[in-house]
């Protein structure tokens, strides 16, 4: 994708990777409009980060999404990104169904179906758009399992899947599909990440995927060095070395 020149919504983007990257999406001149569910965090926000739009969705919702995307597309119409942002990531005990159902429908719900909803809601305006993307965001879990966190796991793989899909259908139009595959970055995505000395730096992190983004335009998934030993464990041919070292290593990868 260009690197600057876009308007790009981020439903999900109110701390974390999420407002970094609006944070230096707009820094490079580009629209961005952050989108999460608490009105007074939005406020904020805005009030923190002038020209930074802001809108009220709530991804687990399919009435908020349609009501987010009329006053997105009504304030924004040359809206030409969006990045599915909203995630969550659960510690689950399988051995035990009433420690982990809940966990993993809300995990399902958010991480899958929310993007799922988000990317029906845009695609037949981003088709009219004459350079738009969809940024999916999907995990290095995508790629090897982290014990702890079956439902996150999966529901990552299911997104690299829906993005390699969606790349082939779209093929024929205007929208280019890129992933976004982070490793485990100093987030509050799980408690103790942000402390993690396993964990990459937020700022760094974002760092580097700008850079990738703008030198590499045409790149179908974006990772960082440090997501590469996830990402490529069965290519090498030492996956269960990886697996290993995972969940050997690292209680909060990402």
């Amino acid at each position: 994708m260009n690197i600057t020149g876009n308007t790009v919504f981020i439903p999900g983007s109110t701390s974390g990777i999420g407002l970094a990257l609006a944070r230096e999406l707009q820094a490079k001149g580009n629209t961005v409009i952050v989108g999460g569910r608490r009105t007074e965090l939005l406020a904020r926000i805005a009030a923190e980060n002038p020209g930074l739009d802001t809108v009220r969705i709530d991804t687990t919702d399919p009435a908020s999404i349609a009501a987010a995307a009329k006053e997105v597309l009504a304030k924004h119409p040359d809206l030409n990104v969006l990045v599915p942002m909203a995630g969550i990531m659960r510690v689950e005990d399988w051995h035990r169904p009433e420690s982990f159902v809940d966990s993993a429908e809300a995990t399902v719900t958010t991480n899958v179906l929310g993007p799922i909803r988000l990317i029906a809601a845009f695609v037949e305006h981003l088709q009219t758009r004459p350079d738009a993307t969809i940024l999916t965001v999907s995990s290095g879990l995508a790629f090897a399992p982290l014990k702890a966190t079956p439902s996150y796991n999966a529901s990552k793989a299911a997104i690299h899947m829906l993005s390699e899909s969606l790349r082939l259908q779209l093929a024929d139009t205007s929208v280019k599909v890129v992933e976004l595959e982070p490793p485990s970055v100093r987030t509050a995505l799980l408690p103790g990440q942000e402390e993690s000395e396993f964990a990459m730096p937020l700022d760094a992190f974002v760092s580097e995927v700008m850079e990738l983004l703008e030198t590499q335009p045409d790149a179908t998934e974006i990772q960082v060095e440090n997501v590469k030993f996830l990402r490529h464990g069965e290519a090498r041919g030492d996956y269960h070395h990886v697996v290993a070292t995972l969940n050997a290593a690292d209680p909060h990868g990402k």
